[in-house]
């Protein structure tokens, strides 16, 4: 969950009737306000890139550390902030201009913050790991004495349960194994932590960036699944699309057209003509759960922002100010799980936005080419079975993942990088990486689920190897069970 989720921290997690009704005037206001701006183009444009990057705190017998607030308070470093849970934060990035040896100063930076991070959490008697779902998780640790301390996570559970009628929320994923359980709170979306990454988008293409983000989300997927095992049962490839789905599942008004929309989806549909129509989803279809006044003029958006940081699409628009008070229009891209290495992270960077640079430069529309059901089917094939999935692409060709992403998707994406007059032995060194993951198909899962084939099903056991190999700092498909 982004820290973007609802910009700033809000006054109270109590609200009035009168609260509600006022927010939803408001946020009616600056719904029309982003109309009339994307008519006049009024959106700056630069190409950059940015990510938010979760992980989580573990003690020296790698359970979760409840501790970020000391931790946070220690660490001083506005790139790192807190998150749902007490035993996560979570890494930014500044923007990057998207251009020359990006994705190395993307690496630099990462790698500078993590050790800071990771020496700080030793200081504590703790480490830092970065993983989809961590292996030996406890249903117990996601109470509420868990949560971070902040009033808009409090006010998120309230209104959450109170959408639901204090019905618990039904946890139903069936892979290899088959999990059942109910949960009480809207603590169990802390257990999926993603690296999301942030894409600038210029207005008037806005529906062509969308749209190539809901394409590749399949693929992206298949290529990074780190999140195999839930409390102990070995579920999906990429477990966290269920899991964030279900837990926080409360819907909005149905739609004749699109049927039930969730707050956690892949989405009812490509945009048509623009960005817009996100937007008027959010105000028509999701009732407001998080009515914070803010006084502040409509140009800032406060209420549309937040608004839209409690509806979260795998592949969200966002709407951000940059510091001359411009404001402009990005992708957040949020399939991707945490880890399993820097490198496989900066990889799986370079892999998305290659591919998102070709497509959008196509003559002929990609959503032209592939239906929404289509890649809708993708995504969720892709992450029950990874690798192994059979996904459809353009021209009629489907296949196994890995075959496509080797044979169509690598070169698309190599070009789209090309494109961007991104340094070559950039291109190389990280489409290796994920050339070398694909041709050993050894993603975080799948390395997960051998590793516990090997040695047998022991959950702390498994996290603890891959907190060892991770902390190498070589990408995944070295790794050795």
């Amino acid at each position: 969950m982004g820290s973007n989720i609802m910009g700033s921290e809000i006054p109270s997690s109590h609200f009035s009737p009168e609260d509600f009704k006022k927010f939803t005037e408001r946020l009616d206001a600056e719904t029309q306000l982003v109309g009339h701006w994307l008519a006049q183009d009024h959106f700056a444009y630069n190409q950059r890139i940015g990510y938010e990057l979760e992980a989580w705190l573990i003690n020296s017998n790698f359970r979760p550390a409840p501790i970020n607030e000391r931790f946070l308070q220690a660490l001083d470093n506005p790139l790192v902030v807190p998150e749902l849970a007490s035993f996560n934060v979570e890494l930014n990035s500044l923007p990057e201009n998207l251009s020359g040896d990006v994705f190395k100063r993307l690496e630099e930076g990462l790698k500078l913050t993590y050790r800071q991070c990771r020496n700080q959490a030793r200081l504590l008697g703790c480490e830092l790991v970065t993983i989809g779902i961590l292996p030996n998780l406890r249903e117990a640790d996601l109470s509420l004495q868990h949560m971070s301390n902040l009033s808009r996570y409090r006010a998120l559970n309230e209104q959450v349960l109170r959408l639901r009628h204090r019905r618990p929320l039904r946890i139903d994923i069936k892979g290899k194994d088959h999990l059942r359980t109910t949960h009480n709170n809207v603590m169990l979306e802390a257990a999926t932590t993603s690296f999301q990454l942030h894409l600038q988008m210029p207005a008037r293409y806005a529906a062509r960036y969308f749209n190539a983000a809901l394409i590749l989300s399949g693929p992206m997927v298949a290529a990074s699944s780190n999140s195999p095992f839930l409390f102990g049962k070995d579920l999906w490839e990429e477990t966290r699309i269920p899991l964030f789905e279900q837990s926080v599942s409360v819907g909005g008004h149905k739609d004749s057209e699109k049927g039930d929309l969730k707050r956690v989806s892949f989405g009812a549909g490509y945009i048509r003509e623009s960005l817009l129509e996100c937007f008027q989803e959010n105000q028509s279809h999701f009732p407001v759960i998080l009515p914070a006044l803010f006084d502040k003029p409509p140009e800032n958006l406060a209420h549309l922002r937040l608004h839209n940081g409690t509806i979260w699409r795998w592949n969200r628009p966002l709407i951000g100010f940059d510091t001359q008070g411009e404001p402009h229009l990005r992708i957040e891209h949020r399939v991707i799980p945490a880890g399993p290495s820097i490198l496989d992270t900066i990889a799986n960077a370079a892999l998305f936005i290659g591919m998102m640079s070709a497509l959008i430069e196509k003559e002929e529309p990609p959503e032209e080419n592939i239906p929404f059901s289509l890649a809708r089917r993708n995504f969720y094939n892709a992450a029950r079975q990874g690798l192994e999935a059979e996904l459809y692409w353009f021209g009629g060709n489907r296949g196994k993942a890995s075959t496509l992403l080797i044979e169509h998707l690598l070169p698309l994406a190599r070009s789209g990088l090309e494109q961007l007059e991104i340094n070559s032995n950039d291109i190389q060194h990280y489409l290796g990486i994920i050339q070398q993951r694909l041709t050993t198909g050894q993603t975080g899962s799948r390395w997960q689920r051998l590793y516990v084939a090997t040695h047998g099903h022991d959950m702390d056991a498994l996290t603890a190897a891959y907190v060892e190999r991770q902390q190498r700092e070589n990408p995944v498909h070295d790794w050795t069970v």
